[in-house]
């Protein structure tokens, strides 16, 4: 199946592309030439293939949400410049 000039125009049209008649003839080959190779393709034999979502594996990045040991308080403080023993002391941004 070969695209015709007919078929860009209603294709630009439902675009709202505004082509010039020399820009529709180009149109026209480029994409019988894509509709062409599109077609190559459907001729390929893919029985044995089985279907997939994505081209490569995909596995989950994200690690269990579980409760681990982590700082306590003391430690996660002993570096700050400025705390009160509770949390960091930072400058007001928004004003005092």
């Amino acid at each position: 199946m070969s695209l015709t000039r007919a078929d860009v125009e209603k294709v630009s049209l439902l675009g709202r592309l505004l082509l010039s008649p020399e820009e529709l003839d180009t149109m026209t080959t480029q994409l019988s030439q894509v509709v062409d190779y599109m077609n190559l393709l459907a001729e390929l034999d893919t029985d044995g293939v089985e279907p997939m979502a994505h081209a490569v594996e995909m596995s989950n990045v994200f690690r269990a949400d579980e409760v681990t040991p982590s700082l306590d308080r003391k430690a996660a403080l002993a570096n700050a410049p400025h705390h009160d023993d509770e949390c960091y002391l930072v400058p007001a941004v928004l004003g005092e």
